[in-house]
């Protein structure tokens, strides 16, 4: 018998000394919990967090296989591109449950990414964060993705976006949802390589989203919960 993927990873992991059992998701993104949270490295080669702060507050925990697939879709991308920059912003609790001020991130499910931005100098770097800015959340850009210093990198973010459908399916997720800003989604669909592609291959809230999503989109990963009631502490 030939066992999925995902499966022989799970118990890999969970039979390698000091590697935890696979996470298990409860309830939804909007109302549920996580046991076996993973937290997300505060950087690596081509990525980093929104914030050291936030990283120390625990508000970067995930969901075991969306770990897995975040850091492989960054490990394509410095294949692809290579000199690009990316940020990670918020995800969720280690136990998941409410998480202020956002509706979702409850599961281990939702994560939230910066948009990658070049500079006037036409280099990639990370997007601005500090305290003063909600740590790049109060950015503004206009629509045509400019603030004033900064434009976003619609290339890099179709990139990005395009290998997270791919490591996505290899670890048996599904994106339920991407949340941008309508207008700038326009432009990304049709100034970056994979922007026809993505257009079909993932779901655009098509909306308008209760914040902008300007300086982040947003994505719900798909992934068969238990019920919430099952959950304990």
């Amino acid at each position: 018998m030939k066992i999925p993927w995902p499966i022989v990873v799970s118990i890999f992991a969970a039979s390698m000394p000091g590697v935890a059992a696979a996470s298990t998701c409860y309830g939804t993104v909007g109302k549920g919990r996580l046991s076996g949270g993973v937290q997300l490295p505060p950087q690596g080669v081509n990525f980093a967090a929104y914030s050291p702060k936030g990283v120390e507050m625990g508000r970067t925990y995930v969901h075991d296989r969306v770990h897995q697939a975040m850091l492989e879709a960054y490990a394509n991308v410095r294949t692809t591109l290579p000199d690009k920059t990316y940020v990670y912003g918020e995800t969720g609790f280690a136990h998941g449950g409410p998480i202020s001020p956002h509706r979702t991130h409850q599961a281990g499910l939702s994560v939230d990414f910066m948009v990658p931005v070049l500079d006037d100098a036409g280099r990639s770097v990370p997007l601005p964060s500090s305290l003063s800015n909600k740590y790049g959340y109060a950015l503004e850009f206009d629509d045509q993705g400019r603030i004033p210093g900064y434009r976003i990198d619609f290339d890099a973010m179709a990139e990005h976006l395009y290998q997270i459908s791919i490591t996505s399916r290899r670890h048996g997720l599904t994106i339920r949802r991407v949340i941008f800003d309508p207008r700038l989604s326009e432009r990304l669909f049709d100034s970056s390589r994979h922007g026809v592609e993505l257009r079909h291959i993932m779901p655009f809230m098509k909306e308008h989203p209760w914040i902008r999503h300007d300086e982040h989109y947003h994505i719900d990963f798909g992934l068969a919960c238990r019920p919430l009631r099952d959950y304990h502490d």
